[in-house]
């Protein structure tokens, strides 16, 4: 279902390494609201949703979370390309380097590996579309704090137009709730859950 183009969504160019910058920037690969937990999130929900219209958009925007998870890996490895070690030491990177090398890992800056727990996918249309705008909006706030550390423009650049696209999908998940509460009971939308119930309710109950 995916088409990869050998391109990145946004060109990331940097011309000085900086392992500090690179110890921050990881962790919107695989920190708590990084571009993994965003792109596993998005394309899990989307089997559960009754609607088209919202499983279109979570398609859509995990596919392109999957791109952001390309740039910021990009982002990285070129803030640590041909080091020497004792650029390393003293570093933030210090710790990261010691158990990857260069490498890309899905962690966060605390050193936090990537888990599934920071993440949710529970069959409610409800509960997941409102996970997803707190999801953007946590990682609008990551990069926004990235940007307060960073002082290269090369870097700046990209991880402002990764921060713009959070907004832009703030949005949508927002008129994709809407949308999915026009289409269910008008009265209380939290009656029942359509991605369940409906489905549910013709199966014929078990006999004790």
């Amino acid at each position: 279902m995916f088409f990869y183009e050998k391109k990145l969504q946004f060109p990331v160019k940097i011309a000085t390494p900086n392992p500090k910058l690179a110890a921050f920037i990881i962790s919107q690969y695989g920190g708590p609201d990084g571009e993994v937990g965003a792109a596993m999130r998005y394309l899990s929900q989307r089997y559960a949703m009754p609607y088209a219209e919202a499983k279109g958009v979570l398609t859509d925007i995990g596919t392109e979370e999957l791109g952001h998870m390309e740039m910021v890996a990009a982002i990285v490895h070129q803030l640590t390309r041909n080091l020497k070690a004792n650029e390393i030491e003293g570093s933030p990177f210090a710790a990261y380097f010691v158990d990857h090398t260069t490498g890309i890992y899905p962690t966060a800056a605390s050193g936090f590996p990537w888990s599934a727990g920071s993440m949710q996918s529970t069959g409610d249309v409800i509960a997941d579309l409102t996970e997803d705008l707190a999801a953007e909006q946590k990682a609008r706030l990551t990069y926004d704090n990235i940007l307060r550390l960073s002082d290269d423009p090369d870097v700046n650049n990209a991880i402002r137009f990764l921060r713009e696209r959070e907004i832009v999908h703030f949005q949508r998940f927002g008129e994709c709730l809407r949308l999915c509460k026009e289409k269910m009971d008008s009265k209380n939308v939290y009656f029942t859950n359509p991605a369940f119930d409906k489905a549910s309710s013709a199966r014929p109950k078990a006999q004790g």
